[in-house]
């Protein structure tokens, strides 16, 4: 069972335009409303694939009660920390190129006794899943340090811990030691101070989190593939998308393949590729199943193309 924590989910609806003419009247082609949040997405990867998981989600409100309906009739079991503010929403909107335009709102303040209600929530459940997921920005209220906090206590309640998030969140949780943590490529760059140009830049950047307390290193780098730096070694892999519908989500369905594949070494981020690339092609924030996974399409590697120019530098 994969354990996810979402700081600050929403619902996010999505709406296909056939073009973003700002100042104009948009008429969508179509609409869909899903959970959203990066912890929520795993969990929906997850249940998509067939394996349980369960959601702990601060939740308030109306949008709260919509959110948690929503997730169970998708299979998520959730552990809901009543909020007294209300849950976020956001909205995204997609061109037929791919290109995504997203409004997020900034969402609730949690207090200090929600704060530590949530922190004992996920201590109270560390000690039966097989990793628990700690994914996404940190709401108002709560300070950088909370996910270092979360990370010990799951720790010593004997559970894994996979951390996505950025910024002084991410560098104050890399001392407590996470078991992986999954940047994108601009998130990798501004972790390390620096531009990535060069996949060659990112093992760098990958090996120098590694030193400061990461476990294992998985980057999702968009159209140039995702890369591990781990115990295990340093591998690089892609996988083909013949169509970009929407890009939202991809790299938490990345996070979700690469756990319920155990989590270690080449298998595993094979599984991220596929279920990363199945994303790709579907509407808004859709998780993929098993039978649209592409497995041997999947190509990994520890022969890497270290001089490969990444094809949306990461700038700072």
């Amino acid at each position: 069972m994969i354990l996810t924590v979402t700081p600050n989910p929403s619902l996010d609806r999505t709406y296909e335009v056939p073009s973003l003419d700002r100042g104009e009247v948009l008429r969508a082609q179509s609409d869909r409303i899903d959970p959203g949040g990066k912890g929520v997405n795993v969990s929906r990867a997850v249940a998509a694939a067939g394996f349980r998981t369960t959601a702990v989600l601060p939740l308030g409100g109306g949008t709260g009660t919509v959110l948690a309906e929503l997730l169970g009739a998708q299979g998520v079991d959730v552990t809901a920390v009543s909020i007294s503010g209300r849950t976020r929403s956001n909205v995204s909107l997609v061109e037929p190129d791919g290109t995504l335009t997203k409004v997020n709102s900034p969402g609730p303040e949690l207090s200090p006794q929600e704060s530590e209600l949530m922190l004992e929530t996920v201590r109270t459940c560390a000690g039966s899943p097989a990793w628990i997921a700690c994914c996404g920005s940190l709401p108002r209220g709560l300070a950088p340090g909370w996910y270092a906090e979360l990370v010990a206590r799951a720790h010593e309640a004997g559970a894994r811990v996979a951390l996505d998030a950025s910024g002084p969140a991410l560098l104050a949780a890399l001392p407590a030691r996470p078991d992986v943590i999954k940047p994108n490529a601009a998130e990798l760059a501004e972790a390390v101070g620096r531009p990535l140009s060069t996949l060659a830049d990112a093992v760098k950047a990958a090996e120098e989190l590694r030193s400061l307390g990461a476990g294992a290193v998985l980057a999702t780098l968009g159209a140039d593939g995702q890369l591990l730096v781990c115990a295990e070694g340093t591998f690089y892999g892609t996988a083909p998308a013949d169509v970009v519908r929407s890009t939202v989500g991809a790299g938490d369905a990345a996070l979700a393949g690469f756990l319920i594949a155990g989590g270690s070494g080449a298998p595993a981020l094979a599984s991220a590729l596929a279920h990363g690339a199945a994303a790709v092609q579907l509407p808004g924030t859709a998780m993929p199943i098993p039978s649209e996974l592409r497995p041997d399409a999947v190509h990994v590697t520890q022969d890497l193309p270290l001089g490969l120019r990444l094809s949306a530098p990461a700038a700072l």
